[in-house]
């Protein structure tokens, strides 16, 4: 059984200024298409059909451009953070009962190139709570802020000044609804507070990528991202 992915789209996007202002960040447009259908192509060509927004920010434009899916061959859900935003953890709390025990995650502006499948079944096998992707950044796209060792991820701290870390919480996550138990059923909750707790208990699994991620979360990352996106299937893989 695959498993459902979650995808945080409820941001409201401040650092993108006036182009998010009525206009969702899923769905800028990036090469003729709304950026959330790129990252459902690659979520589709792995295999994965089961997905869930977490909306907030104009969410009645996402359900409109995306539907439930079958256009697309996917089977989407939504699941709304309400009047007050819950943070990231608190969106996917609050979606836990579309999304099933176990789950994969990622962020609504990142474009991932990678194996899905491989790592989804590597966080079956672990057994573990948690798994973070993680990649050696060594502060080239953004501040790093994993320390890697003999791979497994020995710290994560996203704190300006963290020190020399080389590795970056690439963007892609896997989570269980046991995960959540051991914080508050209501009020804000960050994923990062989510995975330093899984870290202190040992039940984060890391998994390394090799390929660089793409972001629209910045207008130099939407700039980036539209560029390799307008390139063919071919130069862009």
């Amino acid at each position: 059984m695959t498993l459902a992915v979650a995808i945080l789209a409820g941001g409201l996007a401040t650092r993108m200024g006036a182009l998010t202002r009525d206009v969702p960040k899923a769905l800028l447009d990036v090469a003729g298409r709304p950026f959330l259908a790129h990252q459902l192509d690659l979520l589709r060509a792995a295999g994965l059909r089961r997905v869930v927004l977490c909306v907030a920010h104009l969410a009645d434009q996402i359900e409109a451009a995306i539907g439930d899916g079958r256009a697309l061959g996917l089977d989407i859900a939504y699941s709304h953070d309400g009047e007050e935003l819950q943070g990231t953890g608190g969106a996917l709390r609050r979606a836990l009962p579309l999304l099933g025990e176990r789950f994969l995650v990622l962020y609504g502006d990142s474009y991932l190139q990678c194996d899905y499948a491989a790592i989804a079944q590597a966080f079956r096998d672990s057994g573990k709570l948690g798994l973070m992707t993680v990649y050696r950044n060594d502060g080239l796209y953004d501040r790093s802020n994993v320390e890697l060792r003999d791979g497994k991820i020995v710290r994560y701290d996203k704190s300006p000044g963290a020190g020399e870390l080389t590795h970056i919480d690439w963007g892609l996550g896997g989570l269980t609804a046991e995960a959540f138990a051991s914080h508050p059923a209501r009020g804000k909750l960050d994923l990062v507070s989510i995975y330093q707790e899984l870290l202190a208990r040992d039940q984060l699994l890391g998994y390394e990528v090799e390929r660089r991620f793409y972001e629209i979360g910045s207008a130099a990352g939407l700039e980036e991202t539209r560029n390799l996106l307008s390139k063919s299937p071919k130069e862009s893989s």
